[in-house]
């Protein structure tokens, strides 16, 4: 338990790792299912050229969107896009690094099943089958218009009573599936070479705004994470607090049932200093609106500032909390 403890925590400190390892599998996932998808072109007019252009479309479009789904950041980057400006001012710079990032992460699935899908050259033959020229193919010289029409949309399908004994039906099916894996070897060729020219021309430009975007997007990920994790932690104090005072005058029914209850200023300073002197629900939600409309500005130079709570705290409260301390020391180093 302690081990799969470890490697979650690992993963959860580490955003970009669990974003890369869910981009690997939904790779993974989307050629498995390629390599087992039944695919049976249905071989009628109008009928073919929708079923082979769905089948190499729409499920890369499902694919990136469960890849936007499933990446975090995505949430993140939108929130910090529709958040009001407060006392902290929008960095456009970040928010257009964590978009880039989260879109060359959410398009790999969907590159690798067009690609996958062009070199196999099934999708092809079964959509332009009847958009073919037939006088490039002698078998077709001889027939009627009509009749062409009807053979060519029956190329894919070799068991068909038209096509088993027709000498054109493999010649037309090698000139699209030779078309189709041209096309899928550009595709993959283009993509090879933009990666390539994206990291070794990368430090030709200007690296201080790339450092600067990296930076503040992995802070603005880190502060949501502790942000929540402080809320739990003050809300399970909260939740603590509420429950004993619940039961202060059931004290003896509670000891019969081996329920142990502190001693009387047991754990009261921890407590209070977790609670930071927020006590009811008013108070709470108050912080929490202010947190969203006035995030405080990105100095802790700034030590104290007045907060309509009634009493003066720091900008970011949780800032000198130990554990939190610790908590952010462990992201960083990261």
């Amino acid at each position: 338990m302690d081990r799969f403890r470890m490697i979650f925590q690992y993963f959860q400190s580490n955003s970009e790792s669990v974003m890369n390892g869910i981009c690997g599998l939904l790779a993974l996932a989307s050629i498995k299912i390629y390599t087992c998808f039944d695919f049976s072109c249905p071989c009628l007019p109008w009928y073919n050229m929708a079923y082979g252009l769905g089948i190499m479309f729409v499920p890369p479009i499902t694919l990136f969107v469960c890849g936007l789904i499933l990446n975090r950041q995505s949430l993140v980057m939108l929130e910090e896009w529709r958040r009001p400006q407060g006392h902290r001012k929008k960095d456009l710079a970040v928010i257009r690094y964590m978009c880039f990032s989260i879109m060359q992460r959410a398009m790999v699935a969907p590159v690798i099943w067009i690609v996958v899908t062009l070199l196999d050259g099934k999708c092809l033959i079964c959509a332009f089958s009847g958009s073919v020229d037939p006088e490039k193919f002698v078998g077709f010289a001889n027939v009627g218009p009509l009749q062409v029409q009807q053979l060519l949309v029956k190329v894919p399908c070799k068991d068909d009573e038209l096509m088993r004994n027709n000498t054109s039906r493999k010649a037309v099916s090698r000139y699209l599936r030779c078309w189709s894996q041209a096309l899928g070897w550009s595709i993959l060729l283009i993509l090879i070479v933009a990666v390539f020219l994206a990291r070794w021309l990368r430090p030709c430009f200007n690296q201080a705004t790339l450092l600067q975007a990296r930076h503040w997007s992995n802070y603005i990920d880190i502060e949501q994470k502790i942000f929540e994790e402080t809320c739990c932690e003050h809300s399970r104090l909260f939740a603590h607090k509420c429950i004993l005072h619940f039961f202060k005058s059931m004290r003896q029914e509670i000891k019969l049932h081996s329920f142990s209850l502190p001693r009387q200023g047991e754990g009261a300073e921890g407590g209070e200093d977790l609670l930071r002197g927020i006590t009811d629900q008013d108070q709470v939600n108050k912080l929490l609106k202010m947190w969203y409309y006035e995030k405080p500005p990105l100095d802790i130079s700034q030590v104290t500032q007045r907060h309509p709570l009634g009493q003066e705290r720091s900008s970011l409260p949780w800032a000198d909390s130990p554990s939190t301390q610790s908590k952010f020391l462990q992201h960083t180093d990261v």
